[in-house]
């Protein structure tokens, strides 16, 4: 079943536009000569894989691993901001918001410091969308790009290395400016007295004795390792997505109604609109002339309007220069609250919680995403010049 207008108006938007297109351009040789389908292919793959690995719980004895290492309310925040930015890289940005933030919103609430649920929360957001542009499978937009561009794996992270690293030291010190520990409080997961996180078992100095791979997991890490060998080109896309495909249906059907289909639709409308759009020689001459020289520029400010999936989507039909365009809509994921749809799903969790402040929090996470914006765009300007 297909979500609302109002849940995501970007499927509709897409779909819209590929229709008007369509209308405009009719009966092209083959709809399907727009439509990547290496790009379907992994995404769904990657999809099916970590919606296998949420359910057998590996993600959570993963968390509940590294917060029993974490000390004080300062070191618990970093660990929640630390494993958003390098479980995106893997997992993507939304999936690693989906698991870290509902969990940051109980142990604050239980440390009573709920005061710290907005800045968390928010670096946790940022966190997310900065981790995952250092890896192709980090995000959609990443993901299309690399395809796209026929980049090695090697040139996208050397690419992408320098201003992930900046990325992690701004954090890092985000979390040291914002989060103040208070000598009287012991962080949740830390003390003598704490109690152990729902469904752990304790050993004998109070430590967490669960494991975290366990029988379950195993077949879906091997998946998960057969997507990475894809999309570095080593595996053919067909070859996981069947493997994926049969291993899911005969295991645990119900796990392929986890992917994200309206996603992937939203995709296979974006092809059909650029195709359609790129046969149209007044438009296309328009677009390119425009574009040219400008991948990284019109890549940020255009994502802050239409987020930087579309975004990517769109200009990738008129321009060969991928390198601008790729750190573009990465760090045009940063800015306003639409420019990267999975800092949406932060602001949705937060806005549940108990005496929740909606305008704090949006003042708070514009002046943040600003700032960064501000110093990540200078430098992926001074790097492409140095290029």
């Amino acid at each position: 079943m297909l979500p609302s207008f109002r849940k995501d108006p970007v499927l509709y938007c897409s779909a819209a536009a590929a229709l008007v297109t369509v209308i405009l351009m009719p009966f092209p040789s083959s709809y399907l000569a727009f439509i990547d389908f290496r790009v379907l292919s992994l995404l769904f793959s990657l999809m099916v894989v970590t919606a296998g690995l949420t359910d057998t719980g590996f993600f959570d004895r993963l968390v509940r691993k590294l917060l029993d290492s974490s000390g004080g309310i300062r070191m618990l925040s970093l660990t929640l901001t630390g494993a958003c930015f390098f479980a995106s890289m893997l997992i993507t940005n939304d999936v690693s918001l989906i698991t870290f933030v509902p969990l940051s919103v109980l142990l604050l609430e239980k440390a009573g410091r709920k005061n710290l649920l907005i800045p968390v929360i928010v670096l946790q957001t940022l966190a997310a969308n900065l981790g995952s542009m250092f890896t192709p499978m980090g995000n959609p937009q990443n993901l299309y790009l690399y395809v796209r561009s026929g980049m090695s794996a090697f040139s996208f992270l050397k690419l992408m290395a320098p201003v992930t690293f900046l990325s992690l030291l701004l954090l890092i010190l985000s979390v040291f400016l914002l989060v103040h520990p208070d000598k009287k409080e012991e962080g949740p997961g830390t003390g003598r007295n704490s109690a152990a996180a729902p469904g752990t078992m304790q050993g004998r100095n109070g430590r967490s004795a669960e494991r975290i791979f366990k029988s379950d997991s195993l077949p879906w890490l091997i998946l998960f390792l057969i997507c990475i060998l894809s999309v570095s080109r080593v595996l053919h896309y067909g070859a996981a997505l069947a493997v994926v495909s049969v291993f899911t249906l005969l295991t645990n059907r119900k796990i392929l109604l986890k992917a994200d289909y309206s996603l992937l639709l939203t995709f296979v409308f974006f092809f059909i609109f650029t195709g359609n759009m790129g046969r149209i020689p007044a438009v296309s001459s328009f677009l390119s002339s425009a574009v040219n020289g400008r991948e990284m520029t019109i890549g940020i400010l255009l994502s802050q309007f239409i987020s930087n999936v579309p975004a990517a989507m769109l200009l990738s039909g008129f321009t060969q220069n991928f390198t601008p365009l790729i750190l573009g809509v990465d760090i045009g994921g940063l800015g306003t609250l639409i420019a990267s749809m999975a800092s949406l799903i932060s602001y949705k969790i937060y806005i549940r919680t108990e005496d929740a402040k909606p305008s704090a929090y949006l003042c708070f996470f514009t002046v943040m995403n600003v700032i960064y914006l501000v110093i990540l765009s200078g430098a992926a300007f001074f790097l492409t010049r140095q290029m």
